[in-house]
């Protein structure tokens, strides 16, 4: 995400190193090719030209201090101007409604569906609502039965009227059944459609007039760059939607939609989607992808990722083995699969500040785990739990059993000592040590460093 237009960004930057003082010329020249890049981004020309007319002015009225290079002040400008761009602050979701409704709108094939499943699972798990997913899309093949498989996937009930055409009357006899039984949020996943089709079109209007959701959200591919942009200004002439949710940003895409979209739309970006499984889901905050842009990392949304899968009786049973040096292969395989569930690998080593550009151009598979839990499946439950016994012919046998070679099953077993040993120094400094460098980390802004 974005790796073309970082690189771009710090060639532009480094036209300013080593110079004095910021001058009209070298500002002129920094800014003819951050317009280059925000264009190859496929940003809007109007968009690309306006921001860089705003950074000119901020980077000509400003003294650079004796400790400050100009091209770390050029940086911060385009960063603030980055964040504005692209909303300034988080948007917030309206779920006022008792139930609060939110209408799922978009062209077809930008993801509406698997989002919807994401949503209901990021409101179930996070905010602890009770959320009923409704099928309105009674013209794609298999749509219905597409959502139910969501639906399972993420624990959250469908409701269908199977063989009702009429989407206006489903989503009505959905939000009845929602509000007698207690469901504190309905989203309404609805057909891809045309902004040129004008019967399609009136469909999700009338749709909307209908049920009056709480939020009406619309769903863009931002893989389709400059065409998502115009496609959303088309959609909000005639819905008056209320923020975007950009899917597939995991995906080859140069940025251009989450860049322009905000300004030609003035809509907030609201969600983002980072991968196909149900936990990729991101809420959007300008700040932290401005921060991505310019090579920064996202060490918050890493941190937040890794929260979410925190079960903190499991870590107080975790600490009690770490201290009696009692963790375990059963235990080593547990943390492997919460990191799985924190999303795509490239895309959480990326919010490292500095490893995105080193990792750019290395393709980590995100079954990058597999050859080691079939390593760990192979061993032998007695094994699992008592790593010591592991001699070198019983190496050989889950070397044999697990299709693996001897090197991988002693490189495992290498890290895992390592693992434990790390583990366990941690453990023993102790609760007030741990308190002393959160508060460290509190006095950073909350940011670590």
């Amino acid at each position: 995400m974005f790796e073309n237009l970082s690189d771009r960004l710090e060639r532009s930057f480094k036209i300013l190193k080593g110079e004095g003082k910021i001058t009209e010329i070298n500002v002129a020249e920094t800014l003819k090719d951050v317009r280059r890049a925000l264009l190859d981004a496929d940003v809007n020309y109007k968009v690309a030209k306006t921001f860089t007319d705003s950074v000119k002015q901020k980077a000509m009225g400003m003294n650079v201090l004796t400790a400050v290079k100009p091209s770390q002040l050029m940086v911060k400008i385009v960063h603030d101007e980055l964040t504005e761009l692209m909303g300034g602050k988080a948007a917030e979701l309206n779920l006022e409604g008792r139930p609060a409704i939110i209408l799922m709108s978009g062209l077809q094939g930008s993801g509406k569906t698997t989002f919807s499943g994401k949503l209901a699972k990021m409101l179930k798990e996070r905010q602890h609502k009770k959320p009923l997913l409704v099928a309105c899309d009674v013209y794609r093949p298999a749509a219905i039965e597409q959502l139910k498989v969501v639906g399972q996937t993420v624990g959250v009930e469908v409701y269908t009227e199977e063989g009702n055409k009429n989407v206006v009357e489903i989503a009505q006899n959905a939000i009845r059944k929602a509000k007698q039984e207690s469901y504190t949020v309905v989203i309404v996943d609805t057909a891809g459609r045309l902004a040129v089709d004008a019967e399609m079109m009136n469909e999700i209007s009338n749709l909307k007039e209908a049920i009056n959701p709480d939020e009406t959200l619309f769903v863009v591919d931002s893989m389709t760059g400059q065409d998502a942009v115009n496609t959303a200004k088309e959609f909000n002439d005639r819905l008056d939607f209320d923020g975007v949710v950009l899917t597939k940003l995991d995906g080859d895409t140069r940025g251009g939609a989450a860049l322009s979209i905000r300004t030609v739309v003035t809509k907030p970006i609201k969600f983002i989607g980072t991968g196909e499984k149900m936990e990729a889901i991101d809420v959007f905050h300008p700040e932290r992808m401005a921060d991505r842009i310019l090579g920064m990392g996202d060490v918050v949304s890493l941190v937040e990722r890794a929260q979410q899968q925190y079960d903190e009786e499991e870590a107080k049973r975790l600490e009690k083995k770490i201290r009696k040096n009692k963790f375990d292969f059963d235990d080593f395989m547990g943390q492997i699969q919460q990191i799985k569930k924190m999303g795509n690998i490239k895309d959480l080593a990326s919010m490292i500040p500095g490893v995105g550009k080193q990792i750019k151009d290395l393709d980590i598979d995100d079954d990058a785990f597999k050859g080691i839990e079939a390593i760990i499946n192979s061993m032998t439950p007695k094994e699992r739990a008592n790593p010591d016994i592991i001699n070198q012919s019983r190496r050989l046998r889950i070397a044999k059993g697990s299709g693996s070679k001897i090197e991988d099953v002693n490189r495992l077993m290498k890290q895992f000592d390592q693992t434990r040993k790390m583990m366990r120094m941690v453990s023993g400094m102790g609760s007030s040590r741990m308190a002393q460098m959160a508060a460290a980390m509190k006095m950073k802004g909350g940011k670590p460093f």
